[in-house]
């Protein structure tokens, strides 16, 4: 039966009442992110950065620029530390067009975190929150300066939690946030941002050419970090001296030896004086444990190499030629990078 005019009527007004009733809802989601904007926007900083460089035709400088936030009252901005590396020159311009001397208080590049220090006053630092209390699709808010666009804002939700991420080192980066939040070159160092105005993570890749997969360091992460950056200069960290790749283990000897993992970490080098040299590591041998932790590859071993275990006496638990055997060794500390 033909609904005729008046059942086109109903429905027309069943479809206005549907988007009146939305749209309170719609309201509360702008309010929330442009609340969050207000309140963090004071605290985001555009970081330009320039080095030199020699080219076919003479020394050139090349420029740069990033984003980063402020932390804490006396001046501490969070940044990539891909954004600072290799600089010669950076300058931190506030979000009221300020430029304060700043300085670098200290990188790591591992986990693509760089702390700097301005040097000004009345400055507005950020809320840190909890990233272990993130849950998957709850609003996230990015703040920075893409393509030097300044305080630029995209939102969009946490598309995931715990992702891993290879810095530009080679080193796993664990407990990466993933976000759909559209980021672009130089909104890198900024903050990604809850509702509330809180800070869960500082934006660092993208994927290109994919759409909508963005990626952001945990704040926790980033606040553990920053601590050792202000205490030390730099993130401490110990090498064995060996070089190797990921390895299977036979499942004969691994059922033997009553092992529950079927890989480990060949050692295809080992570094003369080093201390695997001088534990009598050799080459050949399958690394599987490292002070009670198990081996099953490269990441692992990278993760168990903490300043901790710096001059300690560590067990480490390899196979060599079918054998299971346990070596003491004392790692020794990386010297820094920067």
């Amino acid at each position: 039966m033909d609904a005729g005019p008046a059942g086109a009527t109903e429905t027309a007004n069943q479809s206005i009442g549907a988007t009146n009733s939305e749209a309170p809802l719609l309201d509360a989601y702008s309010q929330a992110i442009v609340n969050a904007v207000e309140k963090v926007g004071p605290s985001v900083v555009k970081i330009e950065v320039s080095s030199k460089r020699e080219t076919r035709r003479g020394p050139a400088e090349a420029h740069g620029s990033g984003s980063g936030f402020i932390i804490s009252p006396d001046g501490l901005v969070l940044t990539n530390s891909h954004v600072v590396h290799g600089a010669d020159s950076v300058q931190v311009v506030l979000n009221d067009g300020r430029r304060p001397d700043a300085v670098l208080v200290g990188e790591d590049p591992e986990t693509d975190l760089a702390v700097l220090r301005v040097y000004a006053p009345n400055l507005t630092p950020v809320q840190l929150a909890d990233s272990n209390a993130l849950r998957v699709g709850q609003v996230a808010i990015a703040i920075g300066n893409p393509y030097g666009f300044h305080a630029s804002v995209t939102a969009g939700v946490v598309s995931a939690l715990g992702r891993s991420l290879r810095s530009a080192t080679g080193r796993l980066m664990d407990d990466i946030i993933q976000t759909d939040a559209a980021l672009n070159p130089g909104n890198s160092g900024g903050p990604l941002v809850n509702s509330r105005g809180e800070v869960i993570g500082v934006n660092t890749a993208v994927i290109l050419p994919a759409q909508g997969i963005c990626f952001a360091i945990a704040i926790n992460t980033a606040k553990l970090i920053t601590g050792w950056l202000v205490r030390d200069g730099r993130v401490r960290r110990s090498y064995i001296g060996v070089g190797g790749q990921n390895a299977d283990v036979h499942r004969r000897v691994a059922r033997y030896h009553g092992l529950d993992q079927r890989s480990g970490v060949l050692v295809l080098q080992v570094e003369p004086d080093s201390p695997a040299a001088e534990a009598g590591i050799r080459e050949g041998d399958i690394l599987v444990a490292f002070n009670g932790q198990k081996i099953t590859g490269i990441d692992d071993l990278h993760k168990v190499l903490t300043g901790q275990v710096i001059q300690q006496s560590c067990e480490v638990v390899l196979i060599r030629s079918a054998e299971k055997l346990t070596v003491s060794i004392s790692p020794r500390e990386i010297p820094s990078r920067a």
